[in-house]
């Protein structure tokens, strides 16, 4: 026979108010009487029904969570360390793909107030989501967020100083003829990396070598790697705005027999799994996805307690990871 809250509540020798109580973490219970509940609860291998606690509660137990493509290694480890810490604290994850439109948002598992929170990662139209959220009372939080929007709570990475270490690591090694290719132009995070390797360059007293822009694939890093080669002028050294635009430079110049460092160093940003996994192994800046997901969570967390909470911004540095793929400039 399936076991019950009245079966609890005698096994503990408490009420079933007590019980219930005790089910929805309310904080008037004193420690004792808790402790004999949980003990009942375990005696009896009592599950309660989500159901039954989401009518009591008001609270779905359930978290959603939105990204726009599951083709990539750092998102993923963003979305494990969610869903990790989550577990943690009792919340289920509930995935949804996103186009970043306004019918994306309208199918959504926002509608009807399935979840008690919101988690947006890395969305490209956030005004759409944000607004409806906000209509709708649902407590949120914008990982990577691509708005610069202090209005919002977010978690975001320094792009600017990520860019920044990657040129300067190159300038360091003896480099001055560095190229940079850029992703997309929407996205902050490209605007921000691109700065930095300008920083870094001006601080040096060098100019850009080659400014392209491309897009977030191998394609765009082999087709413009192979623009140079034709064009007969490559760089010594090229910093990529994510490792997938890295990886495809690196395949381009390894067909053309091309060396890895000896002729060209190449410096990626995301640090994805790929990228200890290619000959040579390629120098990167890795994404602090641990600290991205878990403090997401936090504020996330702290906003359904209290949504009346100030919106915060936190800020995480990146790292500069220094493998095969970079090396001093050849000597002429």
């Amino acid at each position: 026979m399936k076991v019950s809250i009245f079966d609890v509540a005698k096994k503990s020798g408490l009420s079933v108010v007590t019980v219930s109580r005790v089910l929805n973490n309310s904080t008037s219970v004193r420690q004792k009487n808790k402790d004999k509940v949980l003990q009942a609860m375990k005696d009896l291998d009592y599950h309660p029904n989500a159901s039954a606690r989401s009518l009591a509660s008001g609270k779905t137990g359930i978290i959603g969570l939105t990204l726009t493509t599951l083709h990539d290694t750092v998102l993923d480890a963003v979305v494990k360390e969610i869903n990790d810490c989550l577990a943690e604290q009792g919340y289920f994850l509930a995935l949804s793909i996103s186009a970043g439109d306004e019918d994306s948002f309208q199918r959504s598992m926002f509608q009807e107030d399935r979840v008690d929170g919101v988690i947006l990662l890395s969305p490209m139209n956030a005004d759409i989501y944000v607004m409806e959220l906000k209509k709708r009372k649902i407590p949120f939080v914008i990982l990577d967020n691509q708005q610069r929007n202090p209005s919002v709570p977010s978690v975001v990475v320094n792009n600017f100083k990520g860019g920044y270490d990657a040129t300067k690591h190159l300038i360091d090694l003896g480099h001055t003829e560095i190229a940079h290719i850029s992703g997309p132009d929407p996205y902050l995070s490209s605007r921000d990396r691109e700065r930095g390797y300008l920083f870094a360059l001006e601080e040096a007293g060098l100019t850009p070598f080659h400014i392209e822009q491309g897009t977030f694939g191998i394609p765009s890093g082999y087709s413009i790697a192979m623009r140079w080669i034709q064009s007969g002028r490559l760089p010594t050294a090229v910093f990529a705005a994510d490792d997938f635009i890295a990886l495809g430079v690196m395949d381009a110049f390894k067909n053309e027999r091309i060396r890895i460092p000896e002729d060209v160093s190449i410096v990626g940003f995301d640090d994805q799994i790929y990228a200890e996994e290619f000959r040579p192994t390629l120098t990167t800046i890795r994404q602090p996805f641990e600290k991205i997901g878990r403090q997401g969570v936090d504020i996330l967390l702290k906003l359904i307690k209290d949504p009346s909470k100030r919106n915060v911004t936190m800020e995480f540095d990146p790292t500069l990871i220094v493998r095969e793929s970079t090396g001093e400039p050849r000597k002429s």
